[in-house]
């Protein structure tokens, strides 16, 4: 029973190491990539594989992220208590959680098709490489949106097979999305990434200019957000849903500014899960009301 509780413990310290909840973020524009492919629910073996893929893809990529920012997370006072720097997890561990979260990622690619399984070493070396995009470049948010612009093409091609209409409107809304956030969320790292020599547009920018960046982006995501609803043929209560999800991202603007980010952790973590789920929950009300 001992050794039970301590690999339990284990087990969460892993899982709040990568920020498993946070995974709300991707997963729901992977379900709606999949069902605007299907047109409504997809198969239920489809959609445990494209769960079981998105697991392993986002906690290999997310473990790999921690393993080389290590060094980094230690020297930052706001990231030192994590659980590599803080010693609560050995090296050899989240090389182990990572290796096995990627070889969880190819076998449900393999379990869905062709193209699935092709596509899969590109979408994985893509989340893997914006984890040293920091030493080099200031548009590192850009390529964590890029990474995570494949959550919902990932669905799509999973039920399809194919690329064939697949409304890239959808993906583009999601990596400027990403990039808006993580800008604002870079923020609160601005002055130690300046200090350690990284790359943040916060960094180079001042966070003020790198604010109203993130606010272009924001506008630009949620007009290919709507412009999905045309390409997709969705109908009324997709757009209620846009709307709903731009008022939330409207509130998050609020919440935060450059000269206090005391609430951009609750805004970052409540507002943009709810934005993900809330235009996933409107392309489903949309599909299943078209008939």
């Amino acid at each position: 029973m001992e050794k039970l509780a301590i690999l339990r413990k284990k087990i969460l310290i892993l899982l709040e190491m990568i920020k498993f909840k946070l995974t709300v973020f991707a997963l729901p524009f992977a379900f709606t990539g999949a069902f605007l492919a299907s047109r409504g629910i997809p198969e239920i073996n489809i959609f445990f594989w494209i769960i079981l893929a998105m697991f392993g893809a986002r906690t290999c990529a997310m473990g790999f992220n921690r393993i080389v920012d290590r060094n980094f997370d230690k020297a930052n006072p706001r990231t030192a208590a994590r659980a590599l720097p803080a010693g609560e997890v050995r090296l050899s561990e989240a090389w182990a959680m990572v290796l096995v979260s990627g070889a969880v990622f190819f076998f449900a690619c393999l379990n869905l098709n062709p193209l699935t399984l092709l596509l899969s070493p590109f979408a994985l070396s893509l989340t893997l490489f914006y984890s040293i995009t920091k030493r080099f470049t200031a548009f590192c948010h850009l390529i964590l949106g890029v990474a995570l612009a494949f959550s919902p093409l990932g669905g799509w091609v999973a039920v399809q097979g194919s690329l064939v209409d697949y409304p890239f409107a959808l993906s583009l809304g999601v990596l400027f999305w990403v990039a808006g956030f993580d800008t604002i969320y870079a923020c609160l790292d601005a002055d130690f990434d300046r200090q350690a020599k990284l790359y943040s547009l916060p960094s180079r920018l001042g966070k003020k200019y790198a604010f109203r960046l993130a606010g272009g982006f924001h506008l630009l995501a949620f007009a290919f957000f709507a412009l999905t609803g045309y390409q997709a043929e969705l109908n009324i209560f997709y757009y209620i849903g846009v709307v709903f999800a731009a008022g939330a991202l409207l509130y998050q603007h609020m919440l935060v500014n450059p000269e206090d980010l005391s609430r951009i952790r609750a805004s970052f973590f409540s507002m943009n899960g709810f934005i993900s789920v809330a235009l996933f929950v409107a392309t489903w009300i949309s599909l299943a009301t078209l008939g």
